[in-house]
């Protein structure tokens, strides 16, 4: 990808921008997220005053668990996306969105992208389970109905997922985190909340276009890398099944 973030660019309004969805939503998260979350937006020096500089986000970034963030235009095909990941490097858009599109967006900007996100990749266990489950989804990158099954196991966790702390739920996904009407609403007792499994998950697709209807749960960041032998194991397995008869 030859893009660059141009950080001379950003206008005030682009500024001021992240300056109200950063604040609205450090505020919201306040006993909803996980504390490693917290913890991951000082480590890597964010702040409400101005959007994060890649070159300076890396410096802080790359020592602690090897991750990098790359400007990206937008939304990048499987292939880039599970081959950049794999090689410990996260893709972030560069483009921010406009004031009156503060509470909905259909696209990731980089509010998502680096808000939701970058904090996570402070963490290292997280990081293993991402770069692993990229490498598997490379092996299958070639079968579009297999990648479709392990989009889902990305969706339920880094996107969507959250933890089980003494009984309360806590976020630590992505697109939660970014979300002041998600946040909001996979905490709260509207939502219906699963343990962590992966053959549940294989089988249960997502949705883009609204809140989610459901999430799952861990306890421990471990519990994601620990389940990857058998969702190697589980796609194998359907990759099998899924296999389309040949024609005569």
């Amino acid at each position: 990808m030859n893009i660059t973030q141009n950080y001379s660019s950003y206008t005030p309004e682009n500024h001021t921008v992240w300056a109200i969805l950063f604040e609205r939503q450090y505020h919201n998260l306040q006993g909803k997220a996980i504390p490693e979350f917290f913890e991951g937006l000082e480590k890597v020096g964010f702040s409400r005053d101005r959007i994060p500089d890649f070159d300076e986000v890396n410096q802080r970034l790359k020592p602690l668990t090897g991750f990098e963030v790359v400007p990206a235009p937008g939304i990048v095909d499987d292939a880039l996306f599970f081959e950049l990941i794999a090689n410990h490097k996260f893709p972030a858009t560069v483009w921010i969105r406009n004031m009156d599109q503060l509470d909905y967006l259909e696209e990731p900007d980089m509010f998502h992208d680096v808000f939701g996100h970058v904090p996570l990749l402070t963490i290292p266990v997280y990081c293993q389970f991402l770069a692993q489950l990229s490498q598997l989804a490379l092996q299958y990158i070639d079968r579009p109905d297999v990648i479709d099954l392990l989009t889902r196991i990305y969706w339920y966790t880094i996107e969507f997922g959250l933890f089980i702390e003494n009984g309360k739920p806590m976020i630590y996904g992505a697109g939660i985190l970014s979300s002041v009407g998600e946040s909001n609403l996979s905490v709260s007792d509207a939502s219906t909340k699963f343990k962590f499994d992966v053959a549940q998950i294989l089988e249960t697709s997502y949705i883009k276009e609204t809140f989610q209807s459901q999430y799952f749960h861990i306890s421990d960041f471990r519990e994601l890398l620990e389940a990857l032998p058998a969702l190697t194991i589980a796609l194998d397995k359907l990759k099998t099944e899924l296999e389309v008869p040949a024609t005569l």
